[in-house]
């Protein structure tokens, strides 16, 4: 089911997918290209950092360079998706990383999209599948035809659309163990 995703992701190409909230854009988190594309394609400025996702919690010692303690329980025991930006991010294609160094990360527990990041072994850039200043597209129907036709690849899950979609919550660290919510 994922094979044909997966070659395209490997291969520096974008790729249309449900997210573990709402539809997404992604891309190799590694491959700089490829999250330029994402730029292009989003025409969002890039100054606007992308959220990268796993599929491991063990993971984020390999994205974070100083991962804060209290980030291993608030991952680990959300029971929405929650995105959380760390102060220091490493392994990633630069032009991910915040104007500040720091990186946006989701532990996905949705089964189909994590199963997606796991295959790939390494994280999958997140981006909601939107030109820049539009609306998050919640059901593939409101997906621009510009992202549509200017995508490399479109996943679908076989067992059709997720119908309880919403944005992740984010959350700030610092490396101090002090947080601050972005989104609710």
């Amino acid at each position: 089911m994922y094979h044909d995703a997966l070659q395209h992701l490997r291969k520096g190409d974008t790729l249309l997918y449900p997210s573990d909230t709402i539809w997404g854009l992604g891309c190799d988190s590694r491959n700089e290209k490829a999250v330029e594309k994402l730029y292009q394609l989003k025409q969002r400025p890039e100054n606007k950092a992308f959220i990268i996702l796993i599929s491991k919690i063990e993971q984020l010692s390999e994205y974070v360079t100083e991962v804060p303690e209290i980030a291993w329980n608030l991952v680990e025991f959300a029971e929405k998706p929650l995105t959380v930006i760390y102060p220091q991010g490493k392994n990633i294609a630069p032009n991910l990383l915040g104007e500040d160094g720091s990186i946006a990360i989701r532990l996905v527990k949705d089964e189909f999209c994590k199963g997606l990041v796991y295959k790939f072994e390494r994280a999958i850039v997140s981006t909601s599948a939107n030109l820049s200043g539009d609306v998050s597209p919640q059901k593939f129907d409101d997906i621009s035809p510009k992202i549509i036709e200017n995508v490399d690849f479109i996943l679908k899950n076989p067992k059709g659309e997720n119908k309880n979609v919403q944005p992740s919550q984010i959350v700030k660290l610092g490396l101090g163990g002090d947080f601050k919510f972005i989104r609710k």
